[in-house]
């Protein structure tokens, strides 16, 4: 009975546990992890910058050169000029003023207020991930479909367009400017948002299954997943690059070279 009591008592408390919420920068873990009780750091034993607080999701603390803290500008007093004096005082500081960094504006070419904000910071991180993780899968895509290496995919136009071995009726031409009036076009109108969350997770025909729109705890470990994976998919298109412009290689010949010198 005593061995019963004590592991029913190990159950509940493992129960009370996991059903624990930690809040602020104390998150309870991550997508991907074990449950981890503290602030996951970038690097073990370091201390997190004070304007990154944990807040914001895959926020780990990584800001080793400061280029997101928060500007400051310092008002200095007019020097002395007095002829008469046998010495002039220089003029000393007066005031030290904080830039609003995060406020945006309508203007749609330039919209933040501070170009080194750290809502910007996450705006650009976040479009060039989606844009890497959109990049990667295609090269894998096109190269597996078509056979030709996205290295050569631009030559391979010249000849005439095609996806996926269908002939398309365009030439480069006519794709570069459609490619411009779409992306620019949804881009400046992106840029037409004022809400820093919208701009970022508009929702709503962006998630028609709702995943990220009723719970807000599994919305941020949603967030945290996709920042992770747009991550991953800058440094893989990186990889990329480096391959391409060592050996010559595409994504899945690299991949082919590689496994012939197992």
């Amino acid at each position: 009975m005593q061995a019963l009591s004590f592991r029913t008592a190990r159950v509940a408390a493992k129960a009370t546990k996991s059903t624990k919420k930690v809040s602020g920068t104390q998150r309870q873990g991550g997508v991907g992890y074990r449950k981890y009780e503290g602030d996951a750091l970038w690097l073990p034993n370091t201390a997190r910058p004070e304007w990154l607080d944990g807040t914001l999701p895959g926020d780990r603390g990584f800001d080793p050169l400061g280029l997101a803290r928060p500007g400051q500008f310092v008002q200095i007093g007019v020097d002395e000029n007095d002829q008469n004096q046998a010495q002039n005082k220089k003029g000393g500081v007066e005031g030290v003023f904080s830039a609003e960094s995060d406020s945006v504006s309508e203007n749609r070419l330039a919209p933040y207020s501070e170009v080194f904000g750290l809502q910007r910071f996450r705006e650009c991180e976040l479009i060039h991930g989606r844009w890497a993780m959109l990049a990667a899968l295609g090269c894998l895509v096109a190269e597996a479909t078509t056979g030709v290496s996205w290295v050569d995919a631009g030559k391979v136009e010249l000849d005439g367009a095609s996806y996926a071995g269908l002939s398309l009726p365009f030439n480069i031409t006519q794709l570069i400017w459609i490619e411009v009036i779409l992306v620019g076009g949804a881009e400046f109108y992106r840029n037409s948002e004022l809400d820093t969350e919208k701009r970022l997770y508009p929702g709503g025909v962006f998630d028609p299954l709702r995943l990220a729109s009723e719970d807000p705890e599994r919305a941020f470990n949603l967030k945290t997943a996709e920042i992770k994976h747009a991550r991953l998919a800058m440094v893989s298109f990186l990889g990329f690059a480096v391959q391409a412009f060592t050996t010559g290689e595409g994504v899945l010949g690299s991949l082919a070279k590689f496994a012939t010198q197992l």
